[in-house]
């Protein structure tokens, strides 16, 4: 267990923010981040304008959108009805439909597999999966795998990550 310093209330252990407060329990210092070197890549090495990488999703087929908040990145949602988020981790044997690690989901405090937002006919439904660090549907905390109801322009917070919900009509 760890003990908020912010309001003293238990968390459970290696939880980065406080369940009950939100106030950050690890301290900055214990976050690195490593270099990576390019020097030995040669243009072989790079995609191709062929290559998937480089081609623009369109997102015009999309039934909704995640909008963070932090970035201002949109990130759309179609094909599938159902969709996982989190972020991803080495040797994670379970990866999540939509990646947040780009967004600061790791110092955000997003789990691994942290919540599914699904679509139901013309209503979309959010469940927190039991994240280390909760999830908030405008500012009121979800209890873990309740799905609940989102409208468009709902602020849905997964541990200090905030996306906002766009649904298209």
């Amino acid at each position: 267990m760890m003990l908020c310093p912010n309001c003293k209330h238990n968390n459970l252990s290696g939880a980065m923010f406080c369940s009950e407060c939100g106030a950050q329990l690890s301290g900055k210092d214990s976050l690195t981040t490593q270099n990576i070197s390019t020097d030995q890549l040669t243009a072989s090495d790079l995609p191709t304008s062929n290559d998937d990488v480089y081609q623009p999703f369109d997102g015009s087929n999309a039934w909704g959108s995640i909008f963070l908040l932090d970035t201002g990145q949109v990130l759309p949602l179609s094909v599938k009805n159902e969709f996982t988020l989190g972020r991803i981790s080495e040797g994670q044997p379970i990866m999540p439909d939509i990646d947040l690690s780009p967004y600061q989901a790791y110092a955000g405090g997003v789990s691994r597999l942290h919540a599914i937002i699904k679509r139901d006919g013309k209503r979309i439904l959010f469940m927190d999966l039991g994240s280390a660090n909760g999830s908030y549907i405008n500012g009121k905390r979800v209890q873990p795998n309740d799905e609940q109801y989102v409208n468009h322009g709902d602020i849905i917070a997964l541990g200090k990550l905030k996306i906002q919900i766009l649904v298209k009509n």
